[in-house]
């Protein structure tokens, strides 16, 4: 198998242009055409659909991508592996990661690596939970940080720290005025919340159920920034952890208050994809990334 052919295969059904990749990858569009019209003979069968916007896989580009990235992934492994017999870490580390965790978790992690492993290479992609977990499933990424409900870490998940949650509110807003304000005060509140399908939104609705409140989500919306900007002006109020309401810019005037009664927690997971093996540079990231959580009190603390 030529390798190189079978990465483009994957870079265009991930990037669904072909300009996209020609642009990526320094060739011109004609170039990158061609060679995806050799690997569909090659293989006896169309790989791509073309579309308005672009190109989509069809049912088997579909069925065979999955093992295309792990083939793929084993590959860049096995070159990591020779160069690492020296015992340095080697290669790119795919991480997929919430907006919420962009800063400083990963910019610390970004910075390290520059010093301390340059060899390393970090390709960071940012999603909300229900897409990291396709990525790891698909094996589009190696790694991921996101959020989970449970508080026993399972499918080999590293748990790195246990957050509280936060009803956000703008700046003066007497609701959010005080450390802890009780789960009950959602009752009919106008809410701004990430989109479905997500496992933090069916958490919510159970938990209103069992305590007999009705939720208000006037807004969804996955983006982050836009979350905020709509507390920020006094619209409605978000249900955020420490490290989202951190993140707030400085123009964003925004107040937070601990919910409690009862609370509810989430756990921040290193989570891993179960195709390919871990790499040492992977292996190397993890660590890094064990030990940044460990010492940053952000996990824990949220702006007052």
């Amino acid at each position: 198998m030529d390798y190189l052919k079978w990465k483009l295969f994957i870079d265009a059904a991930e990037l669904g242009s072909l300009s996209k990749v020609a642009i990526a990858s320094g060739k011109s569009q004609p170039q990158i055409s061609r060679q995806i019209a050799e690997l569909e003979r090659e293989c006896g069968a169309r790989l791509f659909q073309r579309n308005g916007r672009g190109v989509a896989l069809t049912e088997v580009g579909q069925r065979i991508a999955p093992r295309v990235r792990a083939w793929l992934a084993s590959t860049e492994q096995l070159a990591s592996d020779l160069q690492a017999t020296a015992g340095k870490p080697v290669g790119t580390v795919r991480l997929g990661i919430l907006p919420s965790t962009a800063h400083p978790l990963v910019t610390t992690l970004y910075y390290r690596l520059r010093q301390q492993f340059p060899l390393i290479q970090l390709s960071v992609r940012e999603g909300q939970g229900a897409q990291l977990e396709t990525w790891l499933e698909d094996g589009n990424v190696d790694l991921a940080i996101l959020y989970r409900q449970s508080p026993v870490a399972k499918n080999g998940d590293v748990y790195l720290a246990e957050a509280a949650t936060y009803l956000v509110g703008t700046q003066g807003d007497p609701l959010v005025a005080k450390p802890t304000v009780r789960f009950s005060t959602l009752d009919k509140l106008p809410l701004v919340t990430f989109c479905r399908p997500n496992s933090w939104r069916d958490r919510l609705d159970q938990l209103s159920v069992e305590h007999g409140i009705a939720l208000n989500v006037e807004a969804e919306a996955d983006s982050l920034s836009l979350q905020l900007r709509i507390v920020a002006n006094g619209s409605a109020y978000a249900l955020l952890g420490p490290y989202a309401i951190h993140s707030a810019p400085q123009d964003c005037p925004i107040k937070a208050s601990r919910l409690v009664g009862p609370e509810i927690p989430r756990y921040v997971a290193l989570a891993m994809s179960r195709l390919g093996e871990l790499t040492l540079a992977c292996k190397t990231v993890m660590r890094l990334i064990q030990e940044i959580a460990q010492s940053d009190a952000t996990l824990s603390n949220s702006r007052k």
